[in-house]
């Protein structure tokens, strides 16, 4: 089985952020292979299982916020006994370009607080993931990098957004079906363009 984990912040206050790109993939995801969330107590996490095409999957959307994430995978992993290459985690990076994804094995969290819990909790930065491109304007002498990621996308960003969820839908598909290296040669270039 593999796990797919969206980072986001719960509730209809943060749903459209720049920082619950992972959380909007994840449900598109879920839509596309038409299955529903179930929240689960145990897990501190909205929960769905299904198949693609004959590969067991499981969306996870931790309900913990952001900064707390490690908590609700490390519970999820646990009670799976999931090794860590069985697991993708979705969500946002400052350091890409807005439209761009990557596709990792491993890495560091890259200031990415998330990510960060996760690694602590899991005790390895040995875990695969897909960063999702949402800019920096950091150019900005007066950036503010909470500010920044709690906003929405402006209108001239939104479909570009869209494209970018249709696209990561894709690529967590691929990794699903055809493994992480197939993944990363064919998503890893890709930038959705304006």
């Amino acid at each position: 089985m593999k796990i797919v984990v969206g980072l986001g912040n719960p509730g209809l206050k943060y749903e459209f952020n720049r920082h619950n790109i992972g959380f909007r993939i994840v449900d598109s995801l879920a839509r596309n292979i038409e299955i529903e969330f179930k929240k689960v107590k145990s897990y501190y996490s909205l929960i769905s299982r299904g198949m693609i095409n004959n590969h067991k999957v499981m969306l996870v959307k931790p309900q913990t916020f952001m900064n707390l994430s490690g908590r609700a995978v490390s519970k999820v992993v646990s009670y799976y006994k999931i090794p860590l290459q069985g697991l993708l985690i979705v969500y946002d990076d400052l350091n890409l370009e807005l439209g761009q994804v990557r596709i990792r094995k491993k890495g560091s969290a890259g200031g990415h607080k998330g990510i960060e819990s996760i690694m602590q909790y899991l005790n390895s930065e040995e875990i695969p993931r897909l960063r999702i491109g949402i800019g920096n304007p950091s150019v900005n002498f007066n950036f503010n990098c909470m500010s920044y990621v709690l906003s929405n996308y402006n209108n001239n960003e939104k479909d570009k957004i869209e494209e970018v969820i249709q696209l990561s839908t894709e690529a967590i598909k691929t990794v699903i079906e055809d493994g992480f290296e197939k993944a990363m040669r064919k998503y890893n270039r890709k930038l959705i363009e304006p």
